[in-house]
């Protein structure tokens, strides 16, 4: 997993702290991650936008969204800002898009069908998609991804893919979420296909 910090306020670090806590928990004596986890901290947006086109089991990407008509991740104090639109730039460069078998987008209404499209923009083939359809908190997010990472990992080698495994996955912390907190959860999830245009640049 690549988890994407773009700088946030205290509240967002507190939940990254926490999902990164649960996976290091779950991988303790282990000779080998049970999954695939690399820890992407930085400021530097070119780091940034190299490590989506890396490969990972799950591309979890923590920071502001923006819905409008560009779909955006940005920082709390405003110096970074990295657009699907860039990302799709870097993708075609490269001739390499995302290549992961499933995304956790963990900001502010990025389930909304703009970031759907922005995202199959630049994929390399079909990912399962986790996004949210509402303004979402530190408390949202460590509800869902601590029940979303406890699933994933225990579900590991049972006979699904990756992607199939990050379905379930994410299915069960929907319906834990909405145990626990007597609340509809703000996390959903999909699967998302590579774009006419992603096909065309990433083919």
């Amino acid at each position: 997993m690549s988890l994407l910090d773009l700088g946030l306020d205290s509240s967002f670090d507190a939940a990254m702290t926490f999902v990164q806590s649960t996976l290091q928990n779950i991988n303790a004596g282990s000779e080998d991650p049970v999954v695939d986890i690399d820890f992407v901290r930085s400021r530097d947006p070119d780091t940034v936008l190299s490590a989506f086109t890396a490969s990972c089991d799950v591309l979890h990407v923590m920071a502001h969204g923006d819905h409008t008509v560009t779909p955006t991740f940005s920082s709390t104090d405003g110096t970074i800002e990295i657009s699907f639109e860039q990302l799709g730039e870097v993708a075609a460069g490269q001739s390499k898009g995302i290549s992961t078998s499933a995304i956790i987008a963990d900001g502010c209404k990025t389930g909304t069908g703009v970031w759907q499209k922005a995202v199959r923009d630049c994929l390399q083939g079909a990912v399962t998609y986790i996004g949210t359809s509402a303004i979402i908190g530190w408390h949202e997010s460590g509800v869902f991804c601590s029940a979303f990472y406890g699933a994933l990992f225990r579900n590991r080698g049972r006979g699904m893919t990756p992607a199939e495994q990050a379905w379930d996955a994410a299915d069960r912390a929907i319906r834990a979420y909405t145990l626990l907190t007597d609340r509809s959860c703000p996390f959903k999830v999909m699967t998302l296909k590579p774009s006419q245009r992603a096909r065309t640049l990433l083919g």
